[in-house]
């Protein structure tokens, strides 16, 4: 059998201090999973979790320095969302929570860019998000790190700075449903497998960019992020 084309390139995540990458399969996303950002979205409570996806060719990382995110096409309200980034390492379908615990491999820190003003439009009109959530080079994501390097989750703060200036401040512990919850879900819905990503939503503090906009993002204990926003050429 042979392509009628070359094959797409695989997506990959560095692994920190290793020259080892990990594969991306799929990337699923969380929406409304701190309290503070479900209520500046509009919404309260602990209503059970909902999921959308990203494609795996919108991740974006360095190999050095700084990502370059350029600014996309048909938007005039693109958005920063800071997040904890799960890795799967193992198959695991309908699993519990003590389950999903043995199918994680690592975590990352990750932005959801989302086109705000899209995303919005198509909320009014009862129509799917992927313009808005699922566009090219959405998905910056730092190096991998494993989860046996990291330990347990608890109060590791997540935070993301745009120009030097705290927009985004919370812990991990602060989600609505937690890691081991999200992957036990999330398996109800798919057949999850090695080289899923998992992004686990964004405390509050969400709001634009522009170009020329300098991001640094982190999760102590995980690692961090660096990026510019830069125009579309």
């Amino acid at each position: 059998m042979n392509f009628h084309f070359p094959a797409p390139p695989q997506p990959f995540v560095p692994i920190a201090d290793s020259t080892d990458v990990f594969p991306v399969r799929r990337i699923y996303c969380v929406g409304r999973n701190y309290e503070e950002h479900a209520r500046e979205m509009g919404a309260s409570g602990r209503e059970a979790p909902f999921f959308f996806c990203k494609p795996a060719d919108a991740v974006l990382c360095a190999s050095a320095g700084p990502i370059a995110i350029p600014y996309p096409d048909r938007t005039a309200d693109l958005q920063h969302e800071v997040e904890l980034v799960v890795a799967i390492g193992a198959p695991g379908y309908r699993v519990t929570a003590e389950q999903a615990a043995r199918m994680i491999w690592g975590y990352a820190v990750g932005i959801d860019l989302t086109r705000r003003d899209l995303q919005a439009e198509a909320k009014r009109l009862g129509r799917p998000w992927e313009v808005g959530k699922a566009f090219d080079r959405s998905a910056p994501i730092g190096a991998m790190r494993p989860s046996i390097k990291v330990g347990e989750l608890g109060t590791q703060r997540i935070w993301l700075d745009v120009n030097g200036r705290r927009r985004q401040d919370g812990t991990v512990s602060q989600m609505i449903w937690g890691v081991e919850e999200t992957v036990s879900q999330l398996s109800g819905f798919f057949e999850l497998a090695p080289g899923d990503l998992i992004f686990t939503g964004t405390p509050a503090g969400v709001g634009p960019l522009v170009p020329g906009d300098r991001i640094e993002a982190g999760i102590d204990g995980i690692g961090a992020i660096q990026a510019q926003v830069v125009d579309k050429r």
